[in-house]
């Protein structure tokens, strides 16, 4: 739960971006934001809200038969009760009124990952006499930076990832070329296994895909449709792990069994040279000292793959944060396609970058790497990058 240390580190973001405070919102588990910064456990079926002024101590407002969960509240904080709705109004409008604030909410919903506040509590909070901004940066800041541990942790699995990655494809190789091929399911098995012998874990995957199959992006290997690996194949392994209270890495490999087509080749040079050029545009801004939005490195990346004549094949965006509350965490993505990410690469944010084409029945290639902004400086990993198609 919120506590004063916290609170002093929220109150002087607050005064960084000019504003009056923070208001959270909750209801039944819809804003994970405001929940997880809170520390609210427990069951929860009523609205809450909890101001954070720039100045002062933070101030809840509960519903009167829902205090357990508060019982950790500070007793120098107010928690101020509420039965009927005009007494919460009121309590948030005492809050509010007359304040530029901050709440989980994002224009035209261009920030889909921080637009968890419903249009109708936002009405509620403005005719209440707040004008309210996105705490889209905030959000980054607090939720999606890496420390030190995680820095380290990340590290360590990201090299453990690229190893796997390698070995497996030369798994796959030498079978093909015994002439006893193994399936991409049983290469997911035998990564699974990587994983826990190394004392990684995930939640799922990994996907190991060949050719055609790797075409689909969300494409999940299965033993009730094996799939050989053969000679002639391209593979796909797209791997994601941490170590045990550590911070995810989040990989994706290319090798071709056999000599690669001059259209495989082709491909992958065009993803290869799209993810250098998001690199290459973070770099060059962020030793600057100028601020970098997620959705321009998206551009980036994606206007080379345009220039190569594969446009309507690159799908997705670029990269998604990678950080505490997730693989696909709280913090900017690089992305200008799917959503308009406005919010910048702060400071310590980190998040993957996988330009891909995927040519329906055909071909998908997709190279993943990971980052994070450390000063002016971008620290890729893992520390070489593939550069060129693997052969097995």
């Amino acid at each position: 739960m919120l506590n004063p240390s916290s609170v002093a580190s929220l109150q002087a973001a607050l005064r960084d971006a000019g504003v009056d405070g923070w208001l959270l919102y909750d209801f039944r588990g819809i804003n994970a934001i405001a929940s997880g910064l809170v520390g609210i456990k427990g069951f929860v079926s009523r609205r809450w809200f909890v101001w954070v002024p720039v100045q002062g101590t933070p101030v809840a407002i509960t519903h009167v038969i829902e205090q357990n969960p508060w019982h950790a509240w500070p007793a120098a904080w107010e928690n101020r009760q509420y039965s009927a709705w005009p007494v919460l109004e009121a309590e948030v409008a005492r809050c509010v009124k007359g304040k530029r604030i901050v709440m989980e909410y994002s224009p035209g919903d261009a920030v889909p990952y921080v637009d968890y506040v419903p249009a109708g509590v936002l009405e509620m909070v403005r005719a209440a006499g707040a004008t309210v901004a996105s705490s889209g940066d905030l959000v980054t800041r607090f939720l999606a930076v890496w420390n030190d541990d995680e820095r380290r942790s990340h590290a360590i699995a990201a090299e453990q990832l690229k190893d796997i990655a390698y070995a497996a494809f030369k798994k796959a190789g030498a079978a093909a070329r015994a002439g006893a091929p193994i399936t991409e399911y049983e290469l997911t098995e035998w990564i699974r296994g990587e994983f826990n012998r190394l004392g990684l874990w995930t939640d799922h995957g990994p996907n190991v895909s060949a050719t055609e199959n790797a075409a689909n992006p969300h494409y999940d290997p299965s033993p009730d449709a094996p799939r050989h690996l053969k000679v002639g194949d391209i593979v796909l392994i797209d791997l994601w792990a941490k170590a045990t209270d550590g911070m995810w890495a989040d990989q994706t490999y290319m090798a071709s069994i056999g000599e690669p087509s001059a259209k495989a080749v082709e491909v992958w040079n065009a993803v290869r040279d799209a993810r250098d050029a998001a690199i290459a545009l973070l770099r060059t801004k962020l030793a600057s000292g100028a601020a970098v939005r997620g959705g321009e490195a998206d551009d980036a990346s994606r206007a080379v793959i345009e220039a190569r004549g594969y446009g309507k094949y690159f799908t997705h965006r670029t990269g998604h944060s990678i950080d505490a509350s997730g693989l696909h965490g709280s913090g900017a993505h690089l992305d200008n396609l799917e959503t308009r990410e406005e919010r910048v690469l702060l400071n310590g944010s980190g998040f993957s970058i996988e330009p891909g084409i995927y040519i329906a029945g055909e071909i998908g290639m997709r190279t993943e790497v990971n980052a994070y902004v450390h000063g002016k400086e971008l620290v890729v990993t893992p520390a070489e990058p593939q550069k060129d198609l693997v052969i097995v």
